[in-house]
């Protein structure tokens, strides 16, 4: 890709940064599609994310993506949020135009557009979430928009506890869904959550190196063939949950799927074109 003059700058803000894999996909499809923008990530967290969007605006960036700790922090930098990144509370994408910030959550489309291309139908089911972060409350507002009807939370009484409940709270209120929040730590509510449920998704950086060696399930019996169990976390492509719950039969979904889709859909937010899907599955590996 032969930079030059004309091309515009989008970022991605986020600590740690330098493990991801979006600066790579999102330059392949940009080079891809011939388009005069070039995507690079900044180690950014929550002290210095003010300036860095003053630098963003003064630079005239096209955007940034937004990644931890900054997802909701994010929201109060931004001049306009989407419905859904208000339900929300966070988001992972900035468009700037013109100067005018506008905000989304692309985690929780990309999230279950994964599951829907797997062939599952959420409609009606219930579904146990594992974290109260931007990447989990993403998924959890898009699932109950998209007609989940019953959302189990859990979440470790820890200083997000009051976050998890608010969010349930806003989604109570706002949809037809049914959001409940119970405490981690208590692992019999959690395996007869698991047990009832039909959808498994962890949405906390549990299994993230350098945690890859800890998983949100405690014990494979909780498992059972019947539940699809999701996961955010991508490095490693199959952590500890996946490949616990491929052990237990069960049907499964990496980290790549919300990746990618959520990088088509901010792809087409910051440049109005179509992210060339089919060239970045091969070229990134992610049909293997």
């Amino acid at each position: 890709m032969d930079v030059t003059a004309k091309y515009e700058l989008i970022g991605l803000m986020a600590y740690p940064i330098r493990h991801s894999l979006s600066p790579e996909m999102q330059n392949k499809a940009l080079e891809k599609a011939g388009l005069p923008f070039t995507y690079m990530a900044f180690e950014v967290d929550n002290t210095t994310f003010g300036k860095a969007i003053e630098g963003l605006k003064a630079l005239k960036m096209r955007g940034t993506g937004v990644s931890m700790p900054n997802k909701q922090l994010a929201c109060q930098y931004v001049d306009e949020l989407t419905p859904a990144a208000k339900l929300v509370g966070a988001i992972n994408t900035i468009v700037n135009d013109n100067g005018y910030l506008r905000g989304y959550n692309t985690d929780g489309t990309g999230h279950i557009r994964a599951i829907k291309e797997s062939g599952f139908d959420i409609q009606g089911k219930t579904m146990v979430l594992v974290g109260s972060g931007g990447a989990s409350t993403a998924i959890g507002a898009q699932a109950a928009i998209e007609g989940i009807k019953e959302i189990k939370l859990f979440n470790r009484k820890d200083e997000f506890y009051e976050q998890a409940l608010a969010f349930a709270k806003r989604v109570n209120d706002n949809t037809d869904c049914t959001v409940t929040v119970s405490d981690l730590a208590n692992q019999k509510a959690f395996a007869d959550a698991i047990a009832h449920a039909d959808i498994l998704t962890n949405g906390t950086k549990v299994g993230m190196k350098p945690l890859e060696d800890q998983c949100v399930v405690s014990d494979i019996a909780m498992l059972r063939p019947e539940l699809l169990v999701t996961e955010c976390v991508y490095n490693p492509h199959i952590t500890k949950m996946l490949q616990m719950a491929m052990d237990a039969g069960c049907k499964t979904i990496d980290g790549y799927g919300m990746l990618l889709w959520q990088g088509a859909e901010q792809f087409k937010l910051w440049t109005g074109k179509e992210f060339p899907l089919e060239h970045i599955k091969k070229v990134m590996g992610f049909n293997a």
